[in-house]
């Protein structure tokens, strides 16, 4: 069902965990299946310097969160912005598509945390 990278993300999912003092904060959740998922950034010179990511869910909403985190580092505001969830879906080897909800999920996420960092600066 899974493709070998998601189950690599899942298993060892990587960026995980709360950041202190981040520098925005974007969380959302899909009431039909409960995911929650909440991404921390912080940012120097418009380039997220650090990315981390706390989610309860299933195995793709943690491969996605896992997946965007490492597609982000190093990229600028305006390069994150551009990431698609087709993007984090093929980065994945592709997501079942009862699960592809999940990879929408984190560029929501990612967006709220840039749009919360904008708002501070």
């Amino acid at each position: 069902m899974y493709s070998k990278e998601v189950l690599k993300h899942f298993k060892n999912p990587q960026n995980m965990g709360e950041m202190k003092d981040p520098d925005g904060v974007g969380e959302v959740g899909n009431p039909s299946c409960g995911d929650v998922l909440k991404i921390y950034i912080k940012v120097e010179s418009n380039i997220i310097k650090d990315i981390r990511f706390e989610t309860l869910g299933c195995a793709a909403a943690i491969a996605v969160s896992s997946v965007v985190t490492e597609m982000v580092k190093g990229k600028t505001i305006d390069e994150s912005l551009k990431i698609t969830e087709q993007d984090i879906a093929e980065k994945l080897g592709g997501l079942p598509q009862t699960k592809l909800h999940c990879s929408n999920l984190s560029t929501k996420a990612l967006k709220k945390a840039i749009e919360n960092y904008q708002s501070k600066n």
